[in-house]
């Protein structure tokens, strides 16, 4: 799967796409132009936060591209970390004892925090813990598009219970689009795109 954020459109309460940016925008752009299920809502996700975004189709593909996808500016070397490794670097603040722990570690301290790090995220997925970004964007997703189907409120306290055969249960009798785009905010490695 891409580093790159997706967005998601929905026409109703059906997937149209889940795509990066710019796909996305020709899709749902092709679709509005062919002007099929007028009247119906269309509501665009940001899949990493579940908020909704707005965007102006008028014109043509290029004028909607090139209102929406930020120009990147060159990057200049503003200080220290290794850009085009995508390093940054930002201020740490910690306590004496944990500056000498890592002071004591054999490949640095940079080293060691993020080995502590992906070590942490590694034992988290593991355990099949969901970040609370990825439950407040599913959240978020799920009172837009699910907030007057039956069974919201006992789904809603599933996700945030964490207690995913609760959720399954409760989503059982929601349109297909809706409950397959839920499942795959909540994990995004795992889940099936149709």
């Amino acid at each position: 799967m891409s580093n790159e954020p997706t967005y998601t459109t929905f026409v109703g309460d059906l997937r149209l796409v889940t795509a990066p940016l710019t796909q996305m925008l020709a899709v749902t752009k092709a679709h509005l132009d062919s002007k099929q299920e007028a009247g119906q809502s269309l509501l665009i996700f940001e899949d990493a936060t579940g908020q909704q975004t707005d965007f102006n189709f008028q014109g043509t593909l290029q004028d909607v591209l090139d209102r929406a996808v930020p120009v990147q500016p060159e990057p200049r070397r503003s200080g220290p970390g290794r850009p085009k490794l995508g390093v940054v670097s930002r201020e740490v603040s910690l306590l004496p004892r944990h500056w000498e722990w890592l002071e004591e570690q054999p490949s640095g301290a940079s080293a060691a925090l993020r080995r502590l790090i992906d070590e942490a995220r590694k034992q988290t997925q593991a355990q099949g813990g969901i970040s609370r970004q990825r439950m407040a964007a599913a959240g978020r997703f799920m009172t837009a598009m699910a907030g007057n189907l039956p069974q919201f409120e006992e789904a809603s306290r599933a996700l945030y219970a964490g207690d995913p055969e609760a959720l399954s249960r409760q989503i059982q009798e929601w349109p297909d689009s809706i409950r397959t785009h839920l499942l795959y905010l909540l994990e995004p490695p795992f889940a099936q795109q149709p």
